[in-house]
């Protein structure tokens, strides 16, 4: 499954990349994202809860910030130490700056099954 949403802010590229950057804050924003904690070899366990009606489901992610560009692009990417085999979740978050504001591409690749349609 691969997800991409768009999303125009009428702030600075800087100011809207200090938010996406940084796991810690995705709680505050992103209601799929109801608690992150960072873990001190920099990486972050991440839940991960979806909806579909009366239906939901919760998953517990640990993840590495992959690719840093400051100011422009980040990519968090699962990476589990337990030595199994685990489905791909990756988070790609652009920024580029425009007249009067500055746009957000988000990119969500997870290659597993049954999480898809709750997302």
């Amino acid at each position: 499954m691969d997800l991409t949403a768009t999303l125009d802010a009428p702030c600075g590229a800087a100011d809207l990349f200090a938010v996406v950057g940084e796991l810690d804050s995705y709680p505050r924003w992103l209601d799929i994202v109801p608690r992150v904690d960072p873990q001190a070899d920099g990486a972050w366990l991440v839940d991960l809860r979806g909806r579909l009606g009366p239906l939901a489901r919760s998953k517990r992610l640990r993840m590495v910030r992959a690719e840093f560009d400051p100011g422009s692009r980040v990519t968090f990417r699962r990476e589990e130490l337990d030595g199994r085999n685990h489905s791909p979740w990756v988070l790609t978050a652009e920024v580029s700056e425009f007249a009067g504001g500055s746009r957000l591409t988000m990119s969500l690749h997870y290659g597993g099954a049954l999480f898809g349609p709750v997302l």
